[in-house]
């Protein structure tokens, strides 16, 4: 019996899509299941999603059977759109008075350049809808058997991306406040650069010792989980595949309490 058939969300009150309009919405980290009732009515009743390259197959069967279906993924080290020729796509079908759905992996406004397209969207005078969705650095790691917080170890979690605009790692990061002044550090996007992120942590006073996790696929039947400490990050990092987020921190030990897996999105067995 397959969850699409018996999915109705007719009772819920959906808000109306609006033709010649544009939803931002987060797909979340991979899992279809974890796509919210807002998510749904957008891709049911969108005439064109644009979707990003960490969008899952999975989320997009709930598309809109006529819908016009746009590939705009951007994966490091390999042709990409440009964003500016992604905004312009969206601005263009919203005046020829479509319904357009920008689809992002994990939640829009967290690394996923949705503040930059809505800035554009408001500037064209196009009237948009923003629907969070789950980042990955919350519901990858969850998925993982790591809690983000713990009363014991952590009253502070602090999110970073581990490129700029530009490939780099960020350089307007204080890093000795940074290594210093929170407990729990979740990096994005930051394989390529992780021999220099370490470095900045190391040199600043974080514990060579600490614990470390880099989750791989997130929340997908492909999920890895690769553990070890601080000072060995960066053999980690070399196992690991993209997309991929890292949590630095003391409640990854957590993780040989809690890790668990489920039907919807069974973990690697390797992991156990």
């Amino acid at each position: 019996m397959s969850f699409k058939k018996k999915l109705d969300i007719s009772a819920f009150k959906c808000p109306i899509f609006q033709k010649g309009s544009v939803w931002l919405v987060g797909a979340g980290p991979g899992d279809a299941g974890l796509l919210t009732l807002h998510a749904l009515n957008a891709l049911s009743c969108a005439d064109v999603i644009v979707y990003d390259a960490l969008v899952s197959d999975e989320c997009l069967q709930f598309a809109n059977k006529k819908a016009e279906i746009i590939f705009a993924g951007k994966r490091g080290g390999k042709p990409s759109p440009k964003q500016q020729d992604i905004t312009e796509k969206l601005i263009i079908h919203a005046r020829d008075g479509k319904r357009v759905l920008r689809l992002k992996g994990g939640d829009p406004f967290v690394f996923g350049r949705g503040g930059e397209e809505a800035i554009a969207l408001r500037g064209a005078k196009i009237p948009f809808v923003i629907v969070p969705g789950i980042t990955a650095g919350i519901g990858g790691i969850a998925y993982a058997g790591i809690p983000l917080t713990h009363r014991d170890s952590n009253s502070t979690v602090t999110f970073i991306t581990g490129h700029s605009l530009t490939g780099e790692v960020p350089d307007n990061i204080d890093w000795p406040a940074l290594a210093r002044g929170s407990t729990v550090l979740v990096l994005y996007m930051a394989l390529k650069h992780m021999d220099r992120i370490a470095e900045h942590l190391l040199k600043n006073g974080r514990d060579g010792g600490e614990s470390v996790a880099i989750i791989c696929n997130a929340t997908t039947d492909k999920q890895l989980v690769l553990q070890g400490k601080l000072n060995n990050i960066c053999a980690l990092a070399k196992k690991a595949s993209s997309p991929a987020v890292t949590v630095i921190g003391p409640v990854v030990d957590l993780r040989d309490i809690l890790k668990w897996s489920h039907q919807f999105a069974p973990l690697n067995q390797g992991n156990k």
